[in-house]
């Protein structure tokens, strides 16, 4: 796609959340099973299965994907995406490349081994390295725009409120709890 085909699709969209905003929020949502065997939940991407289970770290045995590194997937993904569709609009060839991300974790406090360890990524480093014969400038414009318009790049820069609740199928007399 070029840059006329994006304007194209995205203008009619650009205009319809100008005049109704509320047409712009969606809510996203996935949806997992937790397995019936070992420790593990499916979730169901739309085009696969996904089985994410424990990190060898944890005691996993590194068959089943671990949900950490699929945080950095949906971070690179998003990125990747993001860079394109900026470098389209802005008719910035990018011929290929590569994205990477990578984040630190100290599983002492996921498993609970440490109280003062903490628990989740401690940082997270996103790099790509370009096909491209853009300048210096515009390199720095894609990867300026790129970590603005990001989804999951700004919602991991910026935390957002995030809310639990568990409830109990099938048995009569259990609440849901927050």
């Amino acid at each position: 796609m070029d840059s006329t085909g994006l304007r194209a699709v995205q203008q009619p969209l650009k205009e319809a959340y100008r005049e109704d905003p509320q047409q712009a929020v969606v809510t996203l949502s996935a949806r997992g099973e937790l397995g019936g065997e070992g420790i593990s939940c499916s979730v169901d991407t739309g085009r696969a299965l996904a089985v994410a289970g424990l990190h060898p770290a944890t005691g996993g045995d590194g068959s089943l994907l671990c949900s950490g590194d699929m945080l950095l997937e949906a971070l690179v993904a998003c990125a990747g995406v993001t860079l394109r569709a900026v470098a389209t609009s802005l008719e910035i060839a990018v011929t290929g490349g590569t994205v990477h991300a990578e984040g630190d974790l100290d599983f002492r406090g996921t498993l609970g081994v440490a109280k003062d360890a903490p628990v989740g990524f401690t940082a997270v480093r996103l790099s790509f390295e370009l096909d491209t014969d853009a300048t210096d400038e515009q390199v720095s414009t894609l990867l300026r725009l790129t970590e603005r318009y990001c989804v999951v790049y700004q919602t991991l820069a910026h935390p957002i409120a995030v809310s639990a609740s568990a409830g109990v199928s099938g048995q009569a007399g259990h609440e849901q709890v927050e």
